[in-house]
């Protein structure tokens, strides 16, 4: 039996509960993890992960962003919503695996994840993250997600009886509801691959993912291409975005201690596959919104919901990694394709606006894309850099 104690600390958990804000947890939820899982395990297999282990990389993201959102939530009485890293996820899909193997993007996701707590800690440096040229941040991520982009055309063409019913859903549901567009067409992929393949004799495997422990391996070519671009990429695409989305929606916490959080929770869960987690933005809107609860004091509820959602969804990780496996490897990119054209798009928009640094964003934009790879540094790397000289030599000769 709980003491008087007991009861007056869940009664006071419970009271900013309601039904409003509970619905829109669950949609953050399933949204979050629906419309980009086939991102997250593209870019950790194309990392060099084996099936056990991107199963663990999976369920090691999605349980340590469900529970880093609940702390914070209950601890600040604030909507915050924390995802994985999907523009990250990205990077790692068309960055290849590094030198030294999966053990070494591990050790690339460690170091990642300790820059975004120094990010955090360390004011000076958050702020010279948040001072690189919106163009060159923009035109690398456009950069990053490109190729990936391009997948859902290559699948209509090899593989049309799976990939044009997964196109027509996606177009379809998302003219109705925009957030419905992605979720239904995994729903199509997921009947068109049950209908024609069959299940192996040892079925699918285990639903719940199995921890798979990955030593880290510290090698400098995938600290430089690996860890140094996802820690641009998520501080600018995601941490930094999060911040504005609660600053639209009048919560005003300081960015530093959430960047910390997020980062420690990174540090902890890369040595299972895990390669990020951030402050969310897209599901941050659902529960940071008026659509939680007209109250803003109560909506905290909704992104707490959103994690113990996403907790659930980790455990279950094993089977969706052995869904995915069973399906050809250009409709699992083509899902993640179609996840990634609304950031693809805002990116380029965000990259090209301003006229006069346009041609240094261009320049960061196709070198990005080009997935090049000099001394085993991946093309993102190589096109801030590219882009940033021609921006700077540009602006000496104004």
């Amino acid at each position: 039996m709980p003491d008087d104690h007991g009861r007056r600390s869940t009664g006071l958990a419970l009271r900013g509960a309601s039904l409003q804000a509970t619905w829109a947890g669950l949609l953050a939820g399933f949204v979050g993890f629906f419309s980009s899982f086939a991102v997250v395990l593209q870019g950790l297999v194309a990392a060099g992960a084996n099936p056990a282990e991107a199963a663990s990389g999976l369920a090691a993201l999605t349980a340590a962003m469900g529970l880093c959102g609940i702390v914070l939530s209950l601890a600040r009485r604030m909507p915050i919503s924390v995802a994985w890293s999907t523009p990250g996820a990205a990077l790692l899909a068309t960055s290849g695996a590094p030198e030294g193997g999966f053990a070494a993007a591990v050790g690339a996701f460690v170091v990642s994840g300790a820059l975004v707590v120094l990010a955090g800690l360390f004011g000076p440096l958050g702020r010279a993250v948040a001072a690189i040229p919106a163009p060159l941040a923009n035109a690398m991520l456009g950069g990053v997600l490109f190729s990936l982009c391009l997948a859902p055309v290559r699948a209509a063409a090899e593989v049309p009886l799976l990939a044009l019913p997964m196109l027509l859903a996606w177009a379809v549901a998302g003219r109705l509801n925009r957030l419905a567009a992605i979720p239904a067409a995994v729903a199509a992929a997921v009947i068109g691959v049950a209908a024609t393949v069959s299940l192996p004799e040892g079925g699918i495997g285990e639903i719940v993912a199995t921890p798979v422990l990955v030593v880290p391996e510290f090698v400098p070519s995938a600290l430089v291409g690996i860890a140094l671009p996802l820690f641009l990429v998520t501080m600018a695409s995601q941490n930094i975005p999060g911040i504005a989305v609660l600053s639209a929606n009048g919560y005003r916490p300081a960015p530093g201690p959430l960047f910390t959080a997020t980062g420690v929770t990174s540090v902890l869960a890369a040595p299972f596959g895990s390669h990020a987690v951030n402050l969310a933005a897209i599901t941050a809107a659902i529960c940071a919104g008026p659509g939680a609860h007209r109250d803003p004091a109560r909506r905290w509820w909704a992104a707490t919901v959103a994690g113990a959602t996403y907790v659930a969804f980790g455990v279950l990780a094993g089977g969706v990694t052995g869904l995915a496996a069973l399906a050809p490897p250009v409709l699992v990119q083509a899902v993640a394709g179609l996840a990634l054209l609304a950031p693809l798009a805002a990116a380029l928009v965000a990259g090209l606006a301003e006229v006069r640094d346009r041609e240094a964003a261009i320049v960061t934009f196709v070198v990005s894309a080009s997935g090049v790879s000099i001394g085993g540094i991946g093309a993102a790397f190589w096109g801030l850099l590219a882009g940033g000289a021609l921006m700077a030599l540009a602006r000496l000769g104004r």
